[in-house]
């Protein structure tokens, strides 16, 4: 059943990520990966949260926490998709946006669950 729902989370997580794309590609015109971004940041941030919230309220619920750390936030962000929108974005000859996507998704993500866990004290 364990793996029923984290495969279900993970389908969840996937369409967001899918909508958050489309939305942002509607909305704002760039050659920057916006929607990857945006998923992948969003991701960080649940994931960190999700870590702080079972480790202060819920211990031993191990089977919620994977569904959401291992199921959504896997189908929700995307390594894959960031690399290929980056090797895209070289190929191309956007090399000052292509950097720009590497340093700022994992920049922000890292410090993004850096900053929450330290000052959780996790």
């Amino acid at each position: 059943m364990q793996y029923l729902f984290i495969f279900i989370a993970g389908g969840l997580g996937t369409l967001c990520r899918y909508s958050i794309s489309k939305l942002t590609f509607h909305f704002v015109a760039t050659n920057f990966p916006l929607g990857t971004l945006i998923s992948n940041i969003l991701s960080c941030l649940i994931l960190a949260l999700t870590v702080i919230y079972f480790n202060e309220k819920i211990e031993g619920n191990s089977l919620t926490k994977s569904i959401i750390i291992i199921g959504f936030c896997g189908g929700f962000s995307t390594f894959s998709t960031f690399s290929f929108e980056t090797v895209e974005l070289l190929k191309q000859g956007n090399f000052i946006i292509a950097l720009s996507n590497v340093l700022i998704s994992l920049c922000i993500g890292v410090s993004l669950i850096y900053f929450l866990l330290t000052q959780n004290k996790l």
